[in-house]
C-alpha cells in the first residue's frame, strides 16, 4: 500500500512512499507546460573505499550509454527526437539523474530514466572510453593551481573519510575499476528504497505519484532467504582537527592562496549561521573580501569563500587567486579578515544586508521547475525532509550579530593553509 501521503505546508509538496520504498515528491507548477524531475540515489563519494575511489563518477557517466534493451545511440535518438533532457552526476553524498521535458512526452521519459537506473550494461568499450576521458580530466586538473590547491587543501583537512578524495578518484584507483565493481555498486544502492524521486510542473500530485508507481512500481527490493537484504553499514573515519600548512610550487602567474576551517554538517544548529558568513564574506561584488582586499587593497585577481553543504563535517574555505609577489600579504589580509568576526560584531546594517542578499539569492534559485524539483529532493535525500526549505529561511532570519560573532569564534580557531605558486612566493 502507498503511504498516507503528506503535504508540506511551504510550497504544497505532496510526499508519498511507494509500498517499495521510493520516496516521492511532487509540486504542481502549472506556469510553464514542463515537468523536470530529479532521481536521487543514496550513495555517492562518500559511500566508496579508498581503493576504489571515483567509483561512483564512472558509474553516473556511463549510466546512460547502454541498458540490456538500449545502445548508447538509440537512448541519445529517443531523447534528442523528444527534444528533452536528461543527464547523470554524481556527488559527495548523492548520485543524481535529471530529467526535464514538455508534459506530454514525459511518461515516456520517466519510463526511460527507469530502464536506465534499473538495468543499464556498461558495454566494456563504453567502460574503457569513460575510463580515459577521466585519466584525462584527473591530469587537467593536476595542472590546474585552484584545483591543486583545493586538492591538497581537502587532504589535509579530511585524511582518511572520503570528503579527502575528489570525485574523479586517482589515476591508480580509476586505472583498477572494472565493469564488475560497477555491476556491483549499482546492485548495492541502485534500488528503490534507497531513492528519490521529485517532480515539479504541470501534473496533479495524483497523476505524478499514479505515473511514477507504475513505473518504478514492481521494483523489488532485493531479497534473500532472510527477507530484505540491509544496505550496507558504513565505515567512514572520524575527523580530526590538526591544521597545518601545504604548499606546492608550480610556476604560475598567479598564486592560490586558501584558508581551510573544519564547519559544521548540514543537521547542525550552527548550518545556517555559516550559510549567512559565507554570503557576507565572500559571496559577490559587495562581499567583505571583495571590497577590503580587491577593490580597497587591489591584491585579488579572484577572491571568495565556500562552505559546501554536507552531510558529515564540511568545510568553510577563504580564497584568493593573486599576483605572486602578493601571496604574503594575501594570505594575511584573508587571516584578518576571518580573525575580524570573531572580535567585531557585524553592524545592523552589514547583518541586514547579508541577510537579504542571502535569502534573495536563495528564492530566485527556485524559480525554474528544475530547481524546485533539484531543492525538495536535495533536502530529502539528505534526511532534512520536507519542512527544512521554509525552517532553513527562517533560521537565518533570526540570526543575530551576537550569534555570528560566537559562531566564528567555535569554528574560526587555527586554520589550514594551502598555497599553490612559484617557490619564491609560497615560501613560509
Amino acid at each position: 500500500m502507498l503511504s498516507a501521503p503528506r503535504l508540506s505546508p511551504s510550497r504544497h509538496i505532496h510526499r508519498t512512499v511507494l509500498p517499495n520504498g521510493m520516496v516521492v515528491l511532487v509540486l504542481e507548477n502549472n506556469t510553464a507546460d514542463i515537468i523536470a524531475s530529479r532521481i536521487f540515489v543514496r550513495t555517492g563519494g562518500r559511500y566508496e573505499t579508498s581503493d576504489q575511489a571515483g567509483l561512483s563518477h564512472l558509474l553516473m557517466s556511463l549510466i546512460t550509454k547502454g541498458t540490456q534493451r538500449l545502445s548508447s545511440l538509440e537512448i541519445a535518438e529517443w531523447v534528442e527526437s523528444m527534444g528533452a533532457s536528461l543527464g547523470a552526476d554524481s556527488a559527495t553524498d548523492y548520485c543524481l539523474m535529471s530529467l526535464k521535458t514538455v508534459s506530454q512526452d514525459f511518461p515516456n521519459i520517466l519510463g526511460l530514466a527507469a530502464e536506465l537506473l534499473r538495468s543499464p550494461s556498461f558495454p566494456e568499450s563504453e567502460v574503457e572510453l569513460e575510463r580515459r576521458l577521466t585519466l584525462q580530466g584527473i591530469r587537467s586538473t593536476q595542472e590546474q593551481p585552484f584545483s591543486i590547491a583545493q586538492q591538497q587543501l581537502r587532504r589535509a583537512m579530511y585524511g582518511s573519510h572520503p570528503y579527502g578524495r575528489t570525485s574523479l578518484g586517482t589515476e591508480e584507483t580509476v586505472a583498477r575499476l572494472t565493469r564488475d565493481d560497477l555491476l556491483q555498486f549499482h546492485g548495492t544502492y541502485f534500488r528503490p528504497d534507497n531513492m528519490v524521486i521529485s517532480l515539479a510542473g504541470r501534473i496533479t500530485p495524483e497523476a505524478a505519484i499514479a505515473l511514477v508507481e507504475e513505473t518504478f512500481g514492481d521494483w523489488p527490493v532485493p531479497q534473500d532467504e532472510n527477507g530484505s537484504v540491509s544496505l550496507p553499514v558504513l565505515d567512514i573515519p572520524s575527523v580530526l582537527p590538526a591544521p597545518q600548512r601545504v604548499a606546492t610550487a608550480q610556476d604560475t602567474q598567479q598564486a592560490i592562496v586558501m584558508l581551510g576551517y573544519l564547519a559544521a554538517p548540514l543537521h547542525s544548529q550552527d548550518y545556517a549561521t555559516l550559510k549567512l558568513i559565507n554570503t557576507y564574506l565572500g559571496s559577490g561584488l559587495s562581499s567583505r573580501l571583495f571590497v577590503e582586499l580587491r577593490e580597497k587593497l587591489g591584491l585579488a585577481y579572484e577572491v571568495s569563500t565556500f562552505y559546501p553543504t554536507r552531510m558529515d563535517t564540511s568545510q568553510f574555505v577563504a580564497y584568493m587567486g593573486t599576483a605572486p609577489g602578493n601571496a604574503a600579504i594575501a594570505l594575511d589580509g584573508l587571516k584578518r579578515e576571518v580573525d575580524r568576526l570573531t572580535t567585531t560584531r557585524l553592524t545592523d546594517d552589514e547583518l541586514q544586508s547579508a541577510k537579504n542578499k542571502f535569502l534573495g539569492q536563495y528564492a530566485l534559485g527556485k524559480q525554474t521547475n528544475a530547481q524546485l524539483a533539484q531543492v525538495q529532493g536535495w533536502y530529502e535525500i539528505l534526511g532534512m525532509g520536507l519542512d527544512f526549505d521554509q525552517a532553513f529561511q527562517d533560521a537565518i532570519a533570526v540570526v543575530t550579530a551576537e550569534m555570528v560573532q560566537e559562531t566564528a569564534q567555535q569554528y574560526f580557531g587555527n586554520p589550514y593553509f594551502s598555497l599553490v605558486g612559484p617557490a619564491a612566493a609560497i615560501q613560509p
